[in-house]
């Protein structure tokens, strides 16, 4: 069996070296990077003019080209997938003079895209060829060429679609990524286009949704002495007790509170909450995002476990807890 683990990491190999290629041209060749300059640019601006990506291919480019207007699509960059075939008998009708094409062919000759390219283009939309032959008929009628050259197909007949599929997938989820940084899509709208997946719904939950609610908090006034934080900590194990008066907030004493107190040693059960607690602590509100709140007790330079949930007016509405956040993310 050595010889086929050598075959199959042989194949691996040779799609990496077309990968690693690639990203040496767009690195290094400025011809390269120039026509993906442009191309971006195109996408970009029929986007923003109310446009959306067409993406058409036939084959195993076709299969590609589907994924690649999903990808599209997901992340913010409006996009479809045109059957060349299909095109050819009325499906054209879905391109509109302010699109924007993307075809895929890794010889640049296939016949179906080649006939349907003159009737994209009478429409005044621009095409964006991705293949692996500069000099084909495809790459001379673009108006950008995004180059997808191998050296070799994983095959080891160099004929099944392999190192070709692989680099113009790959080059699909780069255009996207960098359309998605160029027009700020976010977190957030992510989450928007992704209402039935499980990571969409954790990105719309609000910490509302996954806070302790105020009815279980532990809670004492700043003259509680420490025994009843200590009794009130003790109850729900929640690692923190807020400290408020009547229902507005005045601070938090975590066990970190406690342990530092210890410090005071004989003087310790003399103590009251308020001498111990951490005032006007960081805090959250109902309705911001979950994730945001996440990042707002770790992103720091010491990390916040317990997050106080309070109103406008500083009225305890319950208690975040980094324990359940990390259930979620």
């Amino acid at each position: 069996m050595d010889h086929v683990l050598e075959t199959f990491a042989r194949a691996l190999e040779i799609e990496m070296q077309a990968l690693s290629g690639c990203l040496a041209r767009v690195r290094e060749d400025d011809r390269t990077r120039k026509a993906l300059i442009r191309a971006i640019e195109l996408i970009r601006s029929r986007l923003d003019s109310g446009g959306k990506i067409v993406v058409t291919g036939v084959g195993k480019s076709g299969k590609i080209g589907q994924k690649i207007a999903a990808t599209l699509a997901s992340t913010g960059s409006l996009a479809v997938f045109l059957h060349p075939t299909e095109g050819l008998h009325g499906d054209l009708g879905m391109v509109t003079g302010t699109d924007v094409v993307l075809a895929l062919s890794h010889t640049g000759n296939t016949d179906e895209i080649l006939r349907l390219v003159p009737s994209i283009k009478s429409l005044g939309v621009p095409v964006i060829g991705l293949g692996g032959n500069p000099t084909s008929q495809l790459a001379q009628l673009s108006d950008a060429w995004i180059d997808g050259r191998i050296e070799l197909e994983a095959c080891p007949h160099n004929l099944a679609p392999t190192s070709s599929t692989t680099l113009a997938l790959a080059l699909g989820d780069a255009l996207a990524v960098s359309l998605m940084n160029l027009r700020g899509f976010s977190q957030r709208s992510f989450a928007m286009n992704h209402p039935g997946g499980s990571l969409g719904r954790r990105l719309q939950l609000k910490v509302r949704d996954v806070m302790q609610p105020v009815e279980v908090v532990p809670m004492v006034r700043p003259d509680a002495p420490v025994e009843r934080v200590i009794e009130e900590a003790g109850k729900r194990n929640f690692g923190a007790v807020l400290v408020v008066e009547g229902t507005h907030l005045r601070g938090i004493v975590t066990d970190g509170d406690l342990r530092r107190a210890l410090s005071h040693r004989e003087k310790f059960f003399e103590l009251q909450a308020g001498q111990i607690m951490t005032a006007s602590p960081v805090t959250a509100h109902e309705g911001m995002m979950a994730f945001e709140a996440l990042e707002k007790m770790e992103n720091r330079p010491s990390q916040i476990k317990e997050l106080p949930v309070v109103d406008a007016e500083g009225h305890v509405r319950g208690l975040l807890r980094l324990h359940d956040l990390v259930r979620i993310f």
